[in-house]
């Protein structure tokens, strides 16, 4: 014991030789994440600059915006049952996906095929696609980037391996997009124009270049209402580009067509498996081999 007080008096013991003070403080104290650390670093850092530079320098000092905040924190990976949106988007576990270096046509988007006729190439890629990737599922997404619609942009393949993005350009239901893809589907696209499949099979447009052309039509054009007293519901589907007219199948095998203001339109469904279809114009159903609905 005498000894003990002894290292005290004369030697000191830990921390015995700093005010009691401090000695509390330093026990509250925890230790500080890397993250805390670089707040107040870069708070000190604005803090700083504004004082040296004044005000208005520093509110044009360079910030990260919301997209690249979102972007560096969004998970590497996303995992699960694919629900197709169109014939590049897809949805899993609620997040949006747009699959990287590619383009397939859009939803309203026409195609003609190898006869002229023309067909709603954007439809068929999204039934394609939904029925390839329900057959090995789940799909797997890799994150890339945010695009300017904050959506997940990603490479993804299927439960086998398969990638989506060669699938879907080598069988000719999208395009290689080479303004985001360095040409990295060239290869599969090159393949699928040779054996003239899908888009391949007539004549189609680049969806970026669709889209463009939609907007400048769209800021051009004046509005103008298109109502039943003025232009039949055959003639407006065929002036604005997009097929509203029904090509059904009976139970007796018959082909009938159904333009929006029959009696029988709202309720008709058409289900492509089968053989039915959408047309732009009567014109085009009748040489298809349809006839008009009686009702």
């Amino acid at each position: 014991m005498f000894r003990y007080f002894y290292q005290v008096r004369h030697r000191g013991i830990r921390g015995a030789d700093r005010p009691m003070s401090n000695v509390v403080n330093s026990q509250r104290q925890k230790p500080r994440r890397a993250g805390d650390i670089l707040t107040i670093l870069a708070a000190m850092g604005i803090a700083s600059a504004a004082g040296y530079f004044g005000p208005g320098l520093v509110e044009k000092l360079p910030l990260p915006n919301s997209t690249q905040l979102v972007a560096s924190s969004s998970a590497e990976t996303i995992i699960g049952r694919a629900s197709v949106i169109d014939g590049d988007t897809i949805e899993i576990h609620r997040e949006r996906i747009r699959f990287n270096g590619i383009d397939a046509p859009e939803s309203a988007q026409l195609c003609a095929d190898a006869g002229g006729r023309t067909y709603r190439c954007g439809a068929r890629s999204a039934e394609a696609l939904s029925e390839w990737l329900a057959a090995a599922s789940p799909t797997t997404c890799k994150f890339v980037e945010r695009d300017q619609s904050g959506r997940f942009v990603g490479n993804c393949i299927r439960a086998d391996g398969a990638s989506v993005q060669r699938w879907l350009v080598r069988n000719g239901y999208a395009m290689d997009w080479p303004r985001y893809s360095s040409g990295a589907f060239a290869k599969e696209q090159s393949a699928a124009k040779a054996e003239k499949i899908g888009i391949w099979q007539g004549e189609s447009q680049p969806p970026w270049e669709w889209r463009a052309a939609q907007r400048e039509l769209s800021d051009s054009s004046p509005t103008v209402s298109l109502t039943p007293s003025t232009v039949s519901p055959a003639a407006a589907s065929e002036q604005s580009g997009v097929c509203t007219i029904k090509g059904n199948i009976s139970r007796k095998g018959e082909r009938i067509y159904h333009v929006p203001g029959q009696k029988y339109y709202a309720q008709t469904r058409i289900s492509t498996g089968k053989g039915e279809r959408w047309f732009c114009s009567e014109q085009e159903a009748r040489a298809a081999g349809w006839r008009r609905s009686r009702q």
